[in-house]
């Protein structure tokens, strides 16, 4: 289980992992289903069905993501999500910020003798 403090850093990055797997999606989308399996694939990103998809909600009310109903092979139809234009300028606002921070922690994570920390 994770701790509180990785918890919190788990949770700012799931809404740019979110944002990017939509974008990976088009020009189709991707229903719910999926971004939750895809994110189960990188175990630090992995997150429930209660989290992704009121996170998926919000962003629809927030004009991020816009979503279509599409009959599914499988069962019931499905929502699926795409980016509006306000959500690609999201993404690509969030992946500046992201691989900025990143790139600065890992500056930050070296000892003063210049090797990572963690080793």
């Amino acid at each position: 289980m994770a701790r509180p403090q990785e918890s919190q850093l788990r949770k700012g990055a799931l809404e740019l992992a979110v944002l990017a797997l939509i974008a990976r999606s088009e020009p189709t989308g991707a229903y719910g289903g999926a971004l939750v399996e895809q994110l189960a694939a990188r175990p630090t990103l992995a997150a429930p069905q209660g989290t992704v998809y009121p996170l998926l909600s919000r962003l629809r009310r927030q004009g991020t993501v816009e979503t279509t109903w599409r009959e599914s092979p499988t069962g019931p139809p499905r929502r699926y999500y795409r980016l509006t234009p306000d959500g690609v300028r999201r993404l690509s606002a969030q992946r500046s910020t992201w691989q900025a921070l990143t790139s600065d922690m890992a500056a930050v994570l070296q000892d003063p003798a210049g090797k990572d920390t963690q080793s």
